[in-house]
């Protein structure tokens, strides 16, 4: 049995800069790894091929990322077994935190070596953007100045911090704020030093959207702009603020009004030295 963790995000900011004419939207972002995270259980199977996944009975199976991302590396499969895989869920779902990109990741990184696949970290990003735009920054686990859909990745260092992450009880349909039109879509593009040098500068264009759509939303900002400055990270529906040496951590979390995560940055994810022993 192989036990391995799959760590979450923040988008520290998140603006759109474009509209490709496939549909797609050019975005620039910044990946921040955090220490909430699944833990994933790969027992092997030596009488069968068959895949089953446990702990997540809201998704179809054929519809999960786990699920998708073995699919996706059976043509490169050197020794094909059968898995089955036990999901421990603390990431929540439809929260902008990537736990399904994580998850996939995850998948991809421990099966190409059961599978004995032999692919490497860059050609796994690339099948795991075909998955989703956040799966290639899970992959390669660090942090990251995104660009592109999300897969045009420039790592970066970023400070040691700790974050105050609130889930409003809500599920954000991320096709219903691309399909507003009062989006943002077309925000300058910028660099990683002027994000640097001004970072309440940058903002999340889903925010406006998210507030005004999802009173949870609006009611978890509120709350926590009282204490520092919140934010939506990806389309939401987590918000979250930077920790600062002021605050009463305890009374900020026991006195939310949904639940409430403290999280501490990672510089690099758990599994980026993984290997099968």
């Amino acid at each position: 049995m192989i036990r391995v963790p799959s760590p979450a995000k923040l988008n520290l900011f998140l603006h759109i800069t474009g509209r490709r004419d496939n549909g797609y939207h050019e975005l620039q972002s910044i990946f921040q790894l955090i220490d909430l995270q699944d833990w994933l259980e790969f027992r092997p199977k030596n009488d069968d091929t068959s895949i089953s996944i446990e702990g997540i009975n809201t998704v179809d199976i054929e519809q999960n990322l786990i699920y998708k991302a073995i699919q996706i590396l059976k043509p490169y499969a050197q020794k094909e077994i059968g898995l089955s895989i036990l999901v421990e869920k603390n990431i929540p779902m439809g929260a902008g935190l990537g736990g399904g990109s994580s998850n996939a990741a995850t998948t991809l990184i421990v099966v190409n070596q059961l599978w004995q696949c032999g692919l490497s970290l860059e050609q796994l990003a690339e099948l795991g953007v075909k998955l989703g735009a956040d799966v290639p920054i899970f992959v390669h686990g660090r942090n990251a100045w995104a660009e592109g859909i999300g897969e045009h990745l420039t790592f970066i260092d970023l400070d040691q911090k700790q974050y105050i992450v609130l889930k409003p009880d809500c599920f954000i349909s991320t096709q219903l704020l691309f399909s507003q039109k009062t989006l943002t879509r077309n925000t300058k593009t910028s660099t990683f030093c002027a994000y640097q040098l001004k970072p309440f500068n940058f903002g999340n264009n889903f925010e406006p959207l998210a507030r005004s759509l999802y009173p949870e939303v609006n009611e978890a900002m509120q709350y926590l702009d009282q204490f520092g400055i919140a934010k939506l990270t990806g389309t939401g529906a987590c918000v979250f603020t930077e920790v600062t040496s002021d605050m009463n951590i305890d009374e900020i979390l026991a006195h939310s009004p949904c639940k409430a995560y403290l999280v501490n940055s990672l510089n690099e994810s758990p599994l980026r030295h993984f290997e099968v022993i």
